[in-house]
């Protein structure tokens, strides 16, 4: 039953639920994983240590060190209220959630990974034109998003797979192509020139690196949509994002929730917080850390000191090639196959990821009394939106993954730095004091803010330099 409401604010308290499992937690840090594991861990850390070695390891593992603080600060928010951040952001000023929306629409609209899945996706064929190639996959996984009967289920599942496939091929390549020697370099490296930059490597391309080591920008928002869906904390009393094709729509409920600060409440209080913390470290720091540091490693064993790299997925197959003249021609076929989806799978969940921002600002900020264009029915429409949009890119000419991919993850680390600030004032002012953020986290919030705010800076004032 609904206790009652306060005056200012549609906000209701409700019992906080019983703790869910560690086991039945799991998932969220797997999809944010599964998505992130793509652009940066399969393209983008590779080039930076194929043509500048391994001097940068300490930055990825920095940058996973910063977002793992982040992360947990989106999800206190929504464990305690069942609101989205993006939603409590708005509750200040509409502009803030306007603002994510336009920076998620720009950061996903460029179709780089899906473009990069398609590039390797021929040479694994053998040839095929990669913008039709993206074009189908962009359609199938709009299908795929579409006929879901709870959209949360699909992308987990599918990103789950590929998050199982990606460590399969991460243990065979420790096995069977990176050496002791390559190892020892690279924890040499990491301790030895830590905070140093390699030579011939930009800003841009760093501050693009920092937004594509584990998630970045809107990407990491996106943790609130999935622990409610997943029915963590207060999110439990929140109905879940269903197709408006395949299952039967929910009324959406009130916006914000609270729980009575008894004994009772804040020791189940802890329990979440604890769990929460404890499934994301594994299945979203600890996988992100272990597979770019695998495939920097590899990288440099391959690559490193080859003058014939061009700035495109093309290295992918000359390393392809290395290690079908190394090992043998299945383990070349097994890494192209495993990029491939990966890249795909990761295009899934951005979609995914643009179609949840929006639909969540827009149905509780504009269209909160409609029948027709419910939560479902908005997200599905910016879902085939960036579709179309991103097909039109790519038929536009806009076809060069890297160059998109740059885009888009410099983009989510200024994205990052904003939404870092708003994290610190709505986790200190809009919780109750038992749960609000406070100590060391504060504190690392703080250094967050000045890590992503060191490198945006400096990025802008490189390219005022060049101009």
């Amino acid at each position: 039953m609904r206790a009652k409401t306060t005056p200012d604010e549609s906000v209701v308290t409700r019992e906080l639920p019983e703790p869910l499992s560690l086991r039945r937690m799991i998932g969220p840090g797997i999809i944010a994983v599964g998505i992130g594991m793509a652009a940066g861990e399969i393209i983008l850390w590779p080039y930076l240590t194929a043509i500048g070695g391994l001097g940068l390891l300490w930055l990825a593992f920095t940058t996973l060190a910063v977002q793992f603080v982040i992360n947990m600060e989106i999800e206190r928010y929504t464990l305690a209220t069942g609101q989205t951040v993006v939603a409590g952001f708005s509750r200040w000023w509409k502009g803030w959630g306007i603002i994510v929306c336009l920076a998620g629409a720009f950061q996903y609209v460029w179709p780089g990974w899906a473009t990069s899945g398609s590039t390797v996706f021929t040479y694994l064929i053998g040839g095929g034109d990669p913008v039709w190639i993206t074009v189908a996959s962009l359609v199938i996984v709009g299908l795929l998003l579409s006929l879901s009967k709870v959209v949360y289920k699909t992308v987990e599942r599918v990103e789950t797979v590929k998050v199982a496939l990606t460590l399969f091929f991460l243990a065979v390549v420790v096995v069977f192509v990176i050496s002791l020697s390559t190892w020892g370099e690279g924890a040499k490296a990491t301790v030895t020139e830590f905070g140093q930059i390699p030579d011939g490597i930009t800003f841009t391309l760093i501050l693009s690196a920092i937004g594509a080591a584990g998630a970045g920008g809107v990407h990491n928002l996106v943790l609130s949509n999935w622990i409610r869906d997943k029915r963590y904390g207060m999110g439990a009393h929140v109905p879940r994002l269903i197709s408006p094709i395949t299952g039967q729509e929910e009324a959406a409920g009130t916006d914000r929730y609270q729980f009575p600060l008894d004994e009772t409440s804040m020791s189940r209080w802890n329990v979440w917080w604890k769990r929460a913390n404890a499934e994301h470290l594994v299945t979203f720091v600890a996988v992100c850390f272990v597979t770019i540091g695998v495939m920097s490693l590899l990288a440099y064993e391959t690559l490193f000191g080859r003058d014939d790299l061009k700035s495109d997925p093309s290295f992918l197959l000359i390393q392809g090639d290395i290690f079908a003249g190394e090992v043998g021609t299945w383990l070349k076929l097994l890494f192209l196959a495993v990029a491939a989806v990966s890249l795909w799978a990761a295009a899934m969940g951005l979609l995914d990821i643009i179609g949840r921002v929006v639909s969540d600002f827009l149905s509780r900020n504009y269209l909160a009394g409609s029948a027709r264009w419910t939560e479902s029915r908005i997200y599905l429409a910016v879902v085939w939106g960036e579709i179309v949009l991103g097909s039109v890119i790519l038929l536009a000419g806009f076809t060069q993954p890297i160059g998109l991919l740059i885009v888009s993850t410099c983009a989510a680390s200024v994205v990052t730095l904003l939404y870092s600030i708003l994290l610190v004032r709505l986790n200190t002012r809009d919780l109750p004091a038992p749960v609000r953020l406070k100590g060391w986290r504060l504190g690392g919030m703080l250094v967050a803010i000045a890590f992503y705010g060191f490198f945006a800076i400096a990025m802008v004032v490189t390219q005022l330099d060049k101009l």
